[in-house]
């Protein structure tokens, strides 16, 4: 079949099964198969795609008609204009973390010298958070955490792509149970799970069944990881140090409330995304 019937009919198929953004995911998937890159893609619309290479094609429109994520399919993801390496023992990462780490990097370059930071990155996923970090601040310190060692495994290949094995320290833990009382950073910033366990059953199927529930799932209220964050993190950084946390949009006041609550923090304050919802806590480190 020539390249430009099989994109047609492959884009067909792939909008029957629900899948938005059809012709531009399939147009991915051939490209991974024929190893071109876009611009080139267009040059061969009128050539016949070899029978193996289109069997491979299938087999991947295949996995994607089930609602496998595409990241997961091609095996990687564009976040902060960086390649990463993701699978399903990890978040894809999403343009609201972006959003996080447009406001770590505002907040902290108003503030303070920050040529010097010791930051620790908790929940780290795919180490998408850690790597930005310690790329933009050269000589900060960076801690990566996370309870899955799938999760760990995969953050440590996307440190060693980006050179950062002497500046990214992974610590396999549950949250900040894995750090002495004297273990303290200037920054902590986080994306922990923070979906309610009754909205599990109603994210898209990407998300639902293929996305690992740990990284997702908050418990009954969302805020189970929170509640433990806010309390142990006080515990963590150093005074005057600054903590950010994504958080859902359904849930900022419920956050902003119990860091309001703590006498530990102040500056607390819940900002806004693009869209305008709820997106990042922010909370200070009293003196």
């Amino acid at each position: 079949m020539q390249v430009q019937q099989l994109l047609k009919t492959a884009a067909a198929t792939l909008a029957e099964a629900g899948v938005e953004d059809s012709r531009l995911e399939v147009e991915l998937l051939l490209l991974d198969c024929l190893g071109v890159s876009r611009s080139r893609l267009f040059f061969l619309y009128d050539q016949e795609v070899k029978p193996k290479l289109e069997q491979r094609f299938q087999e991947v429109l295949s996995r994607r008609c089930r609602r496998e994520p595409l990241q997961y399919i091609l095996g990687s993801c564009e976040f902060w204009s960086l390649d990463f390496h993701v699978a399903p023992a990890v978040l894809i990462p999403r343009p609201e973390t972006e959003f996080l780490l447009e406001h770590v990097f505002s907040t902290l370059g108003l503030e303070r010298d920050i040529s010097e930071l010791k930051i620790l990155d908790l929940c780290t996923g795919s180490g998408v958070i850690g790597v930005v970090l310690a790329k933009e601040f050269d000589h900060a310190a960076v801690t990566a955490v996370d309870y899955s060692s799938d999760a760990l495994a995969l953050a440590r290949e996307n440190i060693a792509r980006h050179g950062l094995e002497e500046r990214i320290n992974l610590v396999c833990a549950d949250l900040l149970t894995g750090f002495r009382p004297n273990q303290v950073f200037d920054v902590i910033v986080t994306n922990p799970p923070y979906v309610k366990a009754c909205d599990l059953s109603g994210l898209e199927p990407e998300v639902r069944d293929w996305e690992p529930e740990l990284a997702l799932s908050g418990g009954e209220t969302g805020m189970d990881v929170i509640n433990r964050i806010c309390f142990d993190a006080c515990h963590h950084l150093k005074p005057g140090g600054w903590l950010f946390m994504e958080i859902g949009a359904d849930i900022g006041g419920q956050v902003e409330h119990v860091f309001a609550a703590s006498e530990r923090y102040e500056q607390v304050r819940v900002v806004q995304d693009w869209a305008g919802r709820p997106r990042v806590l922010q909370a200070k480190l009293r003196q």
